[in-house]
């Protein structure tokens, strides 16, 4: 009986032995797992600084090219050799990368930043479709400042009357200018430039700038999905497939939120913009006036460089002075688009394109 207990209890105690063996191998096997999760999406490299992927001072140039208007010398960055080239595996990129990688392609993560955040999270999901991320080209080049650059600067107004009676409201500072040329977000422009004043720079001068070209529409959109509750826009083909994606602001109100199914009635480059006081009540100067106010057209237009009318009175898709802020303020009712992206979406769509509104 005493050998039985003895015996008993040795195959218990071995019994508990493997069962906390086999207890930590499950926990290595959960560990290593989620550590080659993270390492797929990226999430150690997401959190390198914006030093850590601006290029040297010396780094050589190995071509040149103009992108976007912007005469640009691609570099090559020291910290990321391989990043220059086709082949790269996605976790191979920063996360400044990737939101470069996506724009070219028209799927937007908003101003690019180089932060991670939800709009850059749903530019992802929107890319999904594809096994691997790479870039062609690297993702930082020089932005050359031109005289005719710094002859579109000029201040602007603050008051809507004051707006009416200026000529094309143009960039107010050179910040804003090569921010919105290199669809950035300014804070990123300054960073990238040790720490540049947004204003001051001779021409001939150059700044560290993202390379961004949005690649050429391969059809025209046979619809737009607008989704509320993401806060995004996407063109898809008459095949289904997805043409862009764009974060955009929706209105404040939610009984001025439109859904359902509405169209395309015009398409207007560089729009000219009314301002009807009886719209703005929130407002103490529109409160005063008493007439309709013009304003010209230009990148400060309150409907910023285009304009996609819909079939539903007074609402539209447009541009935005503010890109930075698109998808995180909303409007009195409209769809914003930051305006490099509402410039690109004239391109996809056409008088009696459908415009789908879901929650």
């Amino acid at each position: 009986m005493r050998k039985y207990t003895t015996l008993l209890a040795s195959t218990s105690g071995r019994r508990k032995k493997r069962g906390r063996g086999l207890a930590w191998l499950v926990v290595l096997v959960l560990l290593a797992g989620g550590g080659w999760f993270a390492w797929e999406r990226g999430w150690f490299q997401s959190r390198k600084t914006v030093r850590e992927v601006a290029p040297a001072t010396n780094a050589p140039a190995f071509s040149s090219t103009k992108t976007s208007g912007i005469n640009t010398t691609v570099i090559v960055r020291p910290l990321l050799p391989a990043a220059s080239t086709n082949t790269d595996p996605a976790r191979a990129l920063t996360l400044l990368d990737v939101q470069v990688a996506l724009d070219r392609m028209a799927i937007s993560a908003g101003s690019i930043d180089g932060a991670p955040g939800s709009q850059t999270r749903r530019a992802v999901r929107a890319f999904q479709t594809r096994a691997r991320l790479s870039l062609t080209a690297p993702s930082l080049g020089n932005f050359r400042v031109e005289l005719t650059d710094l002859a579109r600067l000029r201040p602007l107004a603050g008051s809507w009357f004051g707006k009416s009676e200026q000529g094309p409201l143009e960039y107010e500072t050179l910040l804003e200018l090569v921010a919105e040329r290199s669809h950035a977000h300014p804070s990123l422009i300054r960073k990238l430039n040790g720490g540049w004043d947004g204003i001051t720079a001779p021409p001939g001068s150059s700044l560290i700038v993202p390379m961004t070209e949005h690649a050429a529409p391969r059809a025209k959109a046979s619809y737009l999905l607008i989704r509320l509750a993401e806060r995004t826009l996407q063109a898809f083909d008459a095949n289904n497939q997805l043409l862009a994606h764009f974060p955009c602001s929706i209105a404040a109100r939610v009984d001025k939120r439109p859904a359902g199914e509405l169209q395309v009635v015009v398409v207007v480059p560089n729009p000219d913009y009314t301002f009807n006081p009886e719209l703005f009540p929130e407002s103490p100067e529109a409160r005063q006036l008493k007439t309709k106010l013009k304003l010209q057209p230009g990148p400060n237009n309150p409907v910023g460089t285009a304009w996609i009318g819909l079939n539903l009175p007074g609402y539209g898709i447009h541009g935005t002075p503010r890109p930075e802020d698109v998808g995180r303020t909303e409007s009195h009712g409209c769809f914003r688009l930051a305006n490099w992206n509402a410039e690109y979406l004239l391109q996809l769509v056409t008088v009696g394109t459908v415009v789908r509104v879901t929650e």
